[in-house]
C-alpha cells in the first residue's frame, strides 16, 4: 500500500509500514483521538489531504505495535462482515 509492504484481511488493507512508522486503518473517531493525544499523526500521502481512517504511529515497543495491528484488523474485518 502506498509503495510499502502491507497487511490485508478479507481482501482489504489494514496496516502498512513506511520508514519507522506503522500506518493503520481505524474508525475516524479513533484516528482523531490518537492524533489529539499526540500518539498519532495524520496519514497524508498528498499534502493537505489526510486520509480520515488512517493514522501514522511510532509504537514504543513490539507489544504496542501488535495491539495497534490487532485493533486495525478487527476494525477492517468488521467492515467486511457488514
Amino acid at each position: 500500500m502506498l509503495q510499502s509492504p502491507g497487511l490485508k484481511t478479507s481482501g482489504a488493507f489494514y496496516a502498512f509500514a513506511t520508514g519507522n512508522d506503522l500506518v493503520v486503518k481505524l474508525p475516524a473517531a479513533r484516528v482523531v483521538q490518537l492524533i489529539e493525544a499526540g500518539t498519532g499523526r495524520p496519514c497524508a500521502p498528498r499534502p493537505g489531504r489526510p486520509m480520515r481512517q488512517w493514522v501514522r504511529l511510532t509504537p514504543a515497543d513490539a507489544e504496542l505495535c501488535l495491539a495497534y495491528l490487532a485493533e486495525a484488523r478487527e476494525f477492517v474485518t468488521g467492515l467486511a462482515t457488514r
